[in-house]
This record gives C-alpha cells, structure tokens and sequence, in this order.
C-alpha cells in the first residue's frame, strides 16, 4: 500500500516568515505523497480590525458571519495558500493550492449548534477521495486552506485541524497515511511552562486521566479529539511535534494511540 504524509500547520509557523521557511524547506524534503493543510494564524484576525471589524472566539472557534468570512477568505484562501505554493515551487515541490469547493474537494455542512450561531462556519461532510487521490498520483502536492463550501453556492470556515483529519480518514481507504500536527512546541506537554515536558505517547486513556487533570486543556482538547477520531478510522500513524521531526524521526515528538 503506498504512504501519505498529511500535515498541518499550526498559526504560529505561518506568522513566522523564517519559521515557515523552514518548515517548507523540512517538507519540500519528504518523499512520495504527501497533502499540507494550514489555518491562517494572525493575519485574518490584524485585517479584520484593521477594517473596523471586531474579531469574536468561543473556545478557540472563530464566530464568523458575513463580513468576516470575506476577509478569511481573502487571508486563508488568497494572501496565505498562494505565498506558501509560490514558496514550495522554489524548492522543486510542484503543490497547487485548493479550498474545499475547488473540485468539489471538501464539502461541509454549516453548523448547527443549539446555543450558539457561529455564523459560516463549516463542519466536514465528505472528501473527494478520487479526485485527491489523483492529485497525488500526478505527483501534485495538494496544499489546502482553512475553506471549504455546501455545494450550494456558500464558502464556510472550517477548522484546519479537522480539515487534515478528514482528508487523512478518507485517503486511509486507500493508502497507508501518516497525519502529523506541526507547530512550535515539540509535543503534547504536561507542563505548558516547560518546553521539555513532552508526554511521549498518549492513548485515549491517558487521554482521558489528563483532561480530568486539566493538564490537557484548550486547544489541545480539539486537536486530540481529531486525532483519536482519526485512529478509530483507519489512519495508521499520528504524530504531534515541532516541525523539525519532519527530517528527524529522533526529534522528541509526541505519538498518538488508541
């Protein structure tokens, strides 16, 4: 069964010009199939003000009505996707940049929550797994913004981290995926104040005992849930780490398990 790598890019690598740099060059460097996914970090939220618009979260999730999802597709679509497929061309990476309603590729349904209105955000539905799987088998290097669409007409804003999990679960089918999560830390840390408290490996009980514990909170939480959603679905292998894992395996990182 031939292999995928799926990465995403955490916020504060795209806010970090040398920091994306690098992480591109470390990418570039994989071999065989490999799909990037990545949010849009700051700059969605500095041109939102920088127009009068005041940014709104509910537990790290954009709230994201009309105006706002004009200026997320500008950033994450536009200005973010298109310099990271210029970069990776430099480096011999022939990527193309999609949003989920390019080729039908992703489709979501808006959110429904029984309390509160998100506004155009999007929860995944269904991948295109043909049409990915002939990118890759084209030797295309897919690179994917944080939008996907309804297939009636309607872009929504879709978490990037749940992005890579579907896109990973669907081509899981077919080939042997590895999804990774870069970001700046090196793992998964059971003291957010010491950079070298990495937990190592983690499985859904651990999981659990953590949480419970508050040592695993915020953002984390999400990111953790795509994950084990994404074990119990067939994907093979999942790290979480610093990006210089991408080049070495003896990097300290953070393995995920069921």
């Amino acid at each position: 069964m031939k292999k995928v790598t799926v990465i995403k890019i955490g916020g504060n690598i795209i806010d970090n010009p040398s920091e994306l740099e690098q992480f591109l060059t470390d990418f570039s460097k994989i071999e065989g199939y490999k799909v990037l996914v990545h949010g849009g970090g700051k700059s969605a939220t500095k041109m939102a003000e920088s127009i009068g618009l005041v940014p709104q979260m509910i537990d790290g999730r954009r709230i994201t009505d009309a105006a706002m999802l004009d200026v997320v597709v500008m950033i994450y679509a536009g200005q973010i996707n298109k310099n990271i497929v210029a970069q990776l061309q430099s480096k011999n990476n022939n990527a193309i940049g999609f949003s989920g309603a390019d080729g039908n590729l992703i489709q979501s349904t808006k959110r429904n929550h029984p309390t509160i209105d998100y506004g155009f955000v999007g929860d995944v539905k269904q991948v295109n797994t043909s049409l990915l799987a002939t990118l890759l088998e084209n030797n295309i290097v897919p690179v994917f913004c944080a939008i996907t669409h309804d297939k009636n007409g309607q872009l929504l804003n879709t978490n990037a981290d749940t992005i890579a999990s579907e896109l990973a679960i669907a081509l899981s089918e077919d080939f042997d995926v590895t999804l990774t999560y870069c970001f700046e830390k090196q793992g998964v840390l059971s003291d957010s104040e010491d950079d070298d408290s990495v937990i190592t490996e983690i499985n859904e009980a651990l999981y659990k005992q953590l949480k419970t514990e508050k040592v695993i909170h915020s953002g984390m939480i999400p990111k953790l849930d795509n994950c084990f959603n994404s074990l119990s679905k067939g994907v093979q292998t999942i790290k979480i780490g610093h990006h210089s894992m991408l080049q070495n395996s003896n990097i300290l990182h953070t393995t995920i398990k069921l």
